[in-house]
């Protein structure tokens, strides 16, 4: 038998409002949902960041450099409206 343990976390409000949301969404606790996180990063041969499952995706969608474009979110709103359908 497992026994739970408290730990502090120190994140971006943004980033925990998010997370707080998808943990809603999926019906697990944001406790859970990163112990899930943990679990899965912490049960391969992990030695560097680029080694987590997610690079290779990322890899594999990725053309060329990303590039980032800070959109209000009025503009963004527009063009989903007025995109043809």
């Amino acid at each position: 038998m497992t026994m739970d343990t408290k730990l502090t976390l120190y994140f971006d409000r943004e980033v925990i409002n998010k997370a707080k949301a998808f943990a809603a969404a999926n019906n697990i606790s944001l406790s859970r949902l990163t112990e899930f996180l943990y679990r899965n990063i912490t049960s391969g041969n992990y030695k560097i960041l680029e080694e987590l499952p997610i690079a290779d995706w990322v890899s594999r969608v990725a053309e060329g450099e990303p590039q980032y474009i800070k959109r209000l979110k009025k503009e963004t709103s527009k063009e989903y409206f007025n995109a043809e359908k």
